[in-house]
């Protein structure tokens, strides 16, 4: 069980190799199939852009994007569900868009799933748009590797 802090105020910063522990917290609460613990110590160590959002107490949510050849891929945006509804996923998103921007990156790109409505909600008002479908993108939320989901592509001008 998580409690949730009374200091709301959560700054971010880049995600350590002794932060995987919180980071896997918050990412199995927020998905239901969550990525492993192999794919973020991989994220890492190609050096993508990894940053943690975190109140005095805990992380509470990260986010990992790649750069390259002008643009930028955002690969996961996760909130514990606790603190979901906060901003905190907008201001992470900004900030990533930021530090490529300051890469040089011109475009921006990502997958969400097509039953994510808040996402859905929220990329949509920081100007993204829809751009294209890739089915049975992402493994059901049950793990039956006969369903899966698809994938609503999504992107944006810098």
């Amino acid at each position: 069980m998580v409690a949730v802090p009374t200091d709301m105020s959560v700054s971010f910063r880049g995600m350590r190799e002794e932060d995987l522990p919180a980071v896997l917290v918050c990412e199995r609460a927020g998905y239901g199939s969550p990525w492993s613990e192999g794919i973020f110590r991989d994220c890492l160590r190609v050096r993508y852009t990894c940053l943690v959002a975190e109140t005095r107490d805990m992380i509470v949510g990260h986010g990992i994007m790649s750069v390259a050849v002008g643009e930028c891929h955002l690969l996961n945006l996760c909130v514990h569900p606790l603190f979901q509804r906060l901003g905190i996923g907008r201001r992470m998103l900004r900030r990533l868009l930021a530090l490529a921007r300051r890469e040089e990156a011109d475009s921006a790109f990502l997958e969400v799933r097509m039953s994510n409505a808040g996402a859905i909600r929220l990329y949509r008002s920081e100007g993204f748009d829809e751009i294209g479908l890739r089915k049975g993108y992402y493994p059901s939320a049950d793990a039956d590797p006969s369903r899966r989901e698809d994938a609503l592509m999504m992107g944006r001008a810098l």
